[in-house]
Order: C-alpha cells, then structure tokens, then sequence
C-alpha cells in the first residue's frame, strides 16, 4: 500500500507482509530441479528429507534457515558457506543472492551441501531470468534483469492474488515514471526483518535504503525471490493509471490513480481492522 501524506496515528496496509512459515508439505512451487551433488567425506549426517520445497517469495534468511533444517546442520551454517559457495550471481548483486534463491522443489540426499544447494537455486534463476524474452521485457520497461527481479520481488510480496500481479507492477512502474517514492510497507518490512500489515509513521521515518517512503527509486536489491508469475507481471504489466492500492479485505484490493478515492479505501481498511480483521497473512 501506499500513502502520500501520513498522519500520526494512520494504520497503514502492506498488501502481504506475510509470514512465510516452514512448513513441510504447505507449498508445491514448481518442478522439481536437479541438485549436483558434492561429496564431503567422512560426514555422516541423519537422513534428510526427500525433497526441499522453497515456495515463492520466501526471502534469503528463510531459505539458509530451510536449508540448515533440512541438512539437519547447525542454524546459520548455510549463511556461513556464502563466501565460499561461489555463486554465479549478476554484478549488481555484489554477492547478496537476494531475488536469485529461485522457488522450486529440489531434490535432496545424504551428500547435498548447502554450496551445491544454494548453486542449483541460483542456475535455476539464471536459466528463467537470463533468456531473451526476459531481456526483452526488461528492455521495455526501461530495466536491466535484476533490476525486473527486484520490481517482481516487490510484486510477489504486494499482490494478493496472480491477477493483482500485474496492477501491481503498473502502479510501480507507474510511480517511478512520475518521480514519486514506491512507498511499499513490504520494502519496509524487509528492513526490519518482520512481515505485517501494521506500519506506523515511525517505521516510515527509518533511515535504510529500503525505506520506500523516504528513499526514491527501486530498493538496492529485490526483496525476497520471485517467482515466475511474479516476473512476468514486472515484465509486461497492464496498461493503467493506478497510482494506489490497498487490500480492504481478504479478496478486495482496490487499485486507484485518485489519492481521496485511495484515502476512503484505507479508512474502511482501518475500520474493518478494527472490527477484528486479521492483521496479517
């Protein structure tokens, strides 16, 4: 959501700051991707699952946490291995795999590493982000790849529904065209490390370069990683004025180019919150 002029005591509304549990079985992302397997010797390690399942729009942190659960290794041993996994990562990354832990279900077994792990999500992302379509696309909307992957990072966070996906790109697309901050509460979470629906006036005030609400321009780097529906969207999205959106409700997100019409449409949302909405998903 975005909001132009914040009062003290506004409730503001991210679309979907929402939380990404681990939870095996709960998602199904995609075809499963073949992992090269590396050797360690003389590890014995407890048997590992089958299959590790990254669903779209988990952010980096949850895929080490998933992957050190998995491997059944001690937590943090996967952020660990980052210096020396060797990723191929496009030079705007500067090393930060963010937007490029491509969602899919990766087959596992009792010689996967987090190297081998984390090298196959990122030869995933490269084969889908990299093709001449996606170039193509990045080229319409004025974008290099990742700086697509970052806006459809933003999408994947925002949109409610596959078919918000798109608007939800426009409204971006449509704000950077006029010089106006994103001011995405999902920007704003990424920052402090939480997913809500509640941002309040102090948030807004943080000094990060992911703070939307003060900084222009796209965030430094995506904000989680997309998936395919999501960069589709940041590559073609519909043609419209809409320069706001809000969820009102579960299944009602109103996109709109008026700032008073947008403005009523987060006072319901505020009503309905406090009328026990839930106050996150």
């Amino acid at each position: 959501m975005q909001k132009n002029t914040p009062s003290r005591n506004t409730i503001r509304l991210t679309r979907r700051g929402r939380l990404a549990l681990i939870v095996a079985g709960a998602v199904v992302a995609g075809t499963a991707v073949a992992v090269p397997l590396l050797t360690v010797e003389g590890t014995h390690r407890a048997t590992v699952p089958a299959t590790l399942v990254i669903p779209e729009g988990w952010r980096a942190a949850q895929v080490y946490d998933a992957v050190d659960k998995a491997l059944h290794l001690a937590p943090g041993t996967t952020r660990r291995s980052l210096p020396q996994a060797g990723l191929k990562l496009p030079n705007d990354a500067g090393g930060n795999p963010e937007g490029y832990l491509f969602p899919a279900t990766y087959p596992l077994d009792a010689r996967t590493t987090p190297r081998s792990l984390l090298s196959a999500m990122v030869e995933t992302a490269d084969r889908r982000f990299n093709g001449a379509p996606v170039a193509a696309g990045a080229r319409r909307t004025a974008l290099n790849v990742y700086q697509a992957v970052t806006v459809a990072s933003i999408v994947q966070a925002e949109a409610a529904t596959k078919d918000d996906m798109g608007k939800v790109a426009r409204v971006v697309f449509n704000r950077l065209a006029r010089g106006m901050p994103l001011q995405m509460d999902s920007t704003l979470n990424y920052a402090l490390n939480r997913s809500t629906l509640r941002t309040t006036e102090k948030d807004t005030r943080l000094d990060s370069p992911y703070n939307s609400y003060r900084r222009m321009g796209l965030p430094p780097t995506p904000i989680d990683n997309p998936g395919e529906e999501a960069m589709r969207a940041a590559l073609d999205p519909p043609a419209g004025n809409w320069l706001y959106f809000v969820t009102v409700r579960p299944g009602d997100t109103r996109f709109t180019a008026s700032l008073e019409e947008h403005e009523r449409n987060v006072a319901e949302f505020n009503r309905n919150q406090q009328h026990g909405g839930p106050t996150a998903r």
